[in-house]
């Protein structure tokens, strides 16, 4: 994630020097930094799930019990798999169009699915880390 983000910042300032002194812009940094910010967000995702750190909104859970603060979890967990999941059918479909019908990115001219490959490989493995999560949730240990 840390990488990711340092390779951003990186084309970015790359971008924004080249373009205050020359007046040229690279174009294609932007293709570019929007795959990686996909990638640095779906990684992060998969970070937030294994440290309980995710989003959530808890003003109506935390009036709750402990029984009913756990039965939240449990369902915020499902809906988060199930999210994910489809994520992941869904993003493999596009990445395979991309491939078979040999899409083209509109900036460097490469292959789309190089770009589109990563939403369903990091939803998958956000997946993986749920349902970790969800083993743990069961066994009380979360």
């Amino acid at each position: 994630m840390a990488g990711t983000m340092g390779l951003l910042c990186l084309i970015t300032m790359a971008n924004v020097v080249v373009r205050y002194f020359t007046n040229i812009s690279f174009a294609f940094t932007e293709e570019i930094s929007i795959a990686l910010m996909v990638v640095m967000t779906l990684t992060g995702a998969a970070h937030a799930f294994v440290d309980n750190k995710h989003i959530a909104i808890t003003y109506f859970v935390d009036l709750l019990g402990p029984r009913g603060h756990r039965i939240a979890r449990g369902l915020a967990l499902l809906a988060a798999l199930v999210m994910f999941a489809l994520l992941t059918w869904f993003g493999t479909r596009m990445a395979w169009d991309d491939f078979r019908f040999e899409v083209t990115s509109p900036a460097l001219g490469i292959p789309q699915w190089i770009y589109t490959v990563w939403l369903p490989l990091l939803s998958a493995l956000i997946v993986v880390r749920i349902l970790g999560a969800l083993r743990r949730w069961r066994a009380g240990s979360d």
